[in-house]
């Protein structure tokens, strides 16, 4: 089941095992969750106050009213 994941970060979050870090991901894009694998890049010119919906390949859209769907296909059945 596909649903919307709302997350504010707009990039990842370190943490600091004994040797070397690990980074977390934090922005919900990552094709390697729970791992970053640098997708946070996409967000980082969206505006504050606004809703984006990404599909599969990375194409994002506002949505214009926060309860509806982007028609990328990332709230189907939701």
């Amino acid at each position: 089941m596909a649903r919307i994941v709302r997350k504010t970060a707009k990039g990842p979050m370190e943490i600091k095992p004994q040797k070397e870090s690990v980074w977390i991901c934090m922005c919900g894009l990552s094709k390697n969750q729970p791992f970053c694998d640098s997708s946070h890049k996409m967000t980082l010119d969206e505006k504050e106050d606004t809703t984006y919906c990404y599909d599969d390949q990375g194409k994002r859209e506002e949505l214009k009213n926060k309860d509806s769907c982007c028609g990328n296909g990332c709230c189907q059945n939701k």
